[in-house]
């Protein structure tokens, strides 16, 4: 078990991968990842189960990086409205995709290095998420879909010319 300081973020396993939400107090990590869950539950992305809830411990392990929950606020989270509940959770899980509400640089078409961080060495992909736009959408869609970003020329059976070459993301690694 992790004995390092908490960091102010919360995580859900989403599939085999966690989605790690960092912002600012107020800025809705807990209802993110409460609204991750129930789309879990519905079919909208993979199985999503609570990892922690307001603050959480990271680890590494083979280039990796684990997050973990305080170990005091295991299986506790809070919805608004309703108050601390608890919930069902797991005790780790390695960090697949890193979500940076209210952030500074969120961008309709975002610049490439916006979309990766360094946490504890381990580059992540990330979403910057911008305080008027809701989350859940983004979020969905890096988990579901690929990158359509034109990075090749057309393959001369492209008729269109538009190369959609597709290239593998967090969707299909």
């Amino acid at each position: 078990m992790s004995v390092g300081p908490t960091v102010h973020a919360s995580a859900v396993l989403v599939g085999e991968r966690a989605v790690l939400i960092r912002g600012p107090s107020g800025s809705g990590k807990s209802r993110l990842a409460f609204d991750l869950i129930l789309a879990g539950r519905s079919g909208q992305v993979p199985p999503a189960i609570l990892v922690g809830d307001d603050r959480v411990r990271f680890d590494t392990s083979a280039g990796k990086l684990i997050v973990r929950p305080a170990r005091e606020l295991a299986g506790l989270i809070e919805i608004r409205g309703l108050g601390i509940r608890r919930i069902e959770h797991v005790e780790e899980a390695v960090v697949g995709l890193v979500v940076d509400l209210a952030a500074d640089d969120a961008d309709r078409l975002p610049a490439t290095e916006a979309l990766t961080i360094g946490i504890e060495g381990v580059e992540l992909p990330r979403i910057p998420v911008h305080i008027r736009y809701p989350a859940l959408p983004l979020i969905a869609a890096a988990l579901t879909t690929t990158d359509g970003t034109v990075t090749e020329r057309p393959s001369a059976d492209c008729r269109k010319g538009i190369a959609n070459h597709i290239r593998p993301t967090i969707a299909t690694e």
